[in-house]
């Protein structure tokens, strides 16, 4: 069941995927990168947060002590002398506390959350219930702008600048004011305020603040940065390695690769050059091989020729005419099919209704008829393969159909060429078949009528050379419809 759903999940984010190489590289890098980073913010934040709190955990228990003196203090003091004393305090200024003592509990706007708040104000209880044997200790926090400080509920904004709050207002910061209150007797409570010199004590970590998201821009572009020229520099390579492939088929005779690179892409160039070097002697022996076979056996044809002709039999002289004439049209036949691959020709723009009309014409004079309709942009082929093919695709229709209708239809991404004849058909069965070398489904031709089979072969050859594709098709109201399809350079590579 887990295999089944990981596959599901492989089909549906590799479509997501870049299609190229330099893409996919530079996806890695970027999902890299931000993984290294989330991974090291995650343990800085969780050591930041731990340190924060052992921090948080000293200062608190040593202010809980202190205001826990101040406390005893108060107590220690005769009821009259406790107002001369914070007048005192007041005067002084620049103390640790602000301290009052007030007929009742002054409401406090309490803020803050979290584990620190926590930690806070479990040390103050529990360090103040210790020290002082106080079980009614209200701890909390407040905000400068809205903390009251007397009986009248008086604003610490709003106190004369010589009573010493000035202690506890750290603008622009204005960080969270600690405030303690523990009765010192019937109705008297003490009123302590504080700061707790700990930066951002109840700001929320944020993952995406301002410095964080700057420097994670700056690595993130410059690890791209420097991925893209490396990337390129390996791919470029390789890019090369692509166009000699898909040039291969079309000159055999191109210079080679240039053997340079790391280690692996220079290898690759080292065994693509021997290839082609491989292929293009295979090549060139084949051709020698073809050009020796027909030379050595003209001669003995030939000879053989001159001999029937001797004979005083004309049935026996006829036969012997005949298996010769069969055995040179296949020696024809085999070299009209390596010349018809070997497609070494420069490529040139060729308007493929000027070539059609120019095989109807020359069709028209051997009794066949070609109307050609449609209009075609020039297309970049090798001409000659080009009029080849399309010569052997309509000399075929032409003899199986008599009659022929060629139509061009162009586009942007593509040229199709629709040659339909009114001839008996072929099977679908058989569309395969037809393709093969010396293959013919007509029984009643001979090789005396003409043709070997190798024509359709041939034509499909350099259809792929150039591309494209040959398909063929019973036309619903009869004959056989052949159509080329050949690719625009602007998508593909001309072959």
């Amino acid at each position: 069941m887990k295999a089944e759903r990981l596959r599901r999940w492989r089909r549906r984010l590799v479509p997501l995927l870049p299609r190229t190489l330099r893409g996919r590289f530079v996806l890695i890098m970027i999902v890299g990168v931000l993984t290294a980073q989330l991974a090291s913010y995650t343990v800085w934040t969780s050591q930041v947060r731990s340190s924060q709190l052992e921090q948080l955990d000293e200062l608190s228990r040593n202010i809980a002590y202190s205001v826990a003196s101040t406390m005893r203090f108060f107590r220690s003091l005769p009821y009259e002398y406790r107002h001369i004393v914070l007048d005192q305090l007041r005067n002084m200024g620049g103390t640790r506390f602000f301290v009052s003592v007030n007929e009742r509990r002054i409401p406090v706007q309490d803020i803050g959350s979290g584990p620190e708040k926590a930690l806070v104000v479990d040390n103050f209880r529990e360090i103040l219930t210790r020290e002082l044997n106080i079980d009614d200790v209200l701890v909390e926090f407040s905000r400068p702008e809205t903390l009251r400080v007397y009986n009248n509920e008086v604003l610490l904004h709003d106190l004369p600048p010589r009573w010493g709050q000035h202690s506890l207002l750290m603008e622009p910061l204005s960080p969270p004011i600690l405030v303690v209150q523990m009765e010192l007797g019937p109705e008297t409570w003490l009123y302590v305020a504080t700061l707790l010199p700990v930066p951002d004590l109840f700001n929320e970590y944020r993952w995406l603040s301002g410095e964080r998201l700057l420097a994670s821009l700056m690595v993130l572009l410059t690890v791209i940065g420097l991925s893209l020229l490396g990337i390129r520099s390996v791919t470029r390579p390789l890019a090369r390695l692509s166009r000699a492939a898909r040039q291969l088929g079309d000159d055999l005779d191109a210079p080679p690769l240039r053997e340079t690179g790391p280690r692996e892409v220079a290898a690759t160039a080292v065994a693509f050059n021997r290839m082609q070097e491989r292929i293009r002697d295979q090549v060139d022996e084949r051709e020698r091989l073809f050009s020796a076979i027909s030379h050595d056996l003209k001669t003995p044809i030939t000879r053989l020729r001159l001999r029937a002709e001797m004979l005083d039999d004309p049935l026996q002289r006829e036969r012997f005419c005949a298996s010769l004439d069969e055995l040179d049209l296949l020696v024809k036949g085999a070299l009209a099919s390596v010349k018809g691959f070997d497609l070494h020709e420069a490529v040139e723009p060729v308007d493929p209704r000027v070539v059609l009309q120019e095989l109807a014409d020359e069709l028209a004079l051997q009794g066949g008829t070609v109307c050609v309709s449609g209009h075609a942009e020039p297309l970049a082929v090798k001409p000659l393969a080009f009029k080849r093919c399309l010569a052997n695709l309509v000399e075929n229709a032409v003899f199986y159909g008599r009659r022929v209708e060629v139509t061009l239809k162009d586009s942007p991404e593509r040229l199709a060429v629709v040659i339909r004849d009114h001839g008996p058909g072929i099977p679908e069965t058989q569309h395969e078949r037809v393709f093969a070398p010396f293959v013919r489904l007509e029984p009643s031709r001979s090789r005396n009528t003409g043709g070997s089979g190798l024509g359709l072969g041939i034509a499909r050859h350099i259809a792929r050379a150039m591309g494209g594709e040959i398909a063929l098709a019973n036309h619903p109201e009869g004959g056989l419809e052949v159509t080329l399809h050949l690719p625009r350079p602007s998508n593909v590579t001309a072959l």
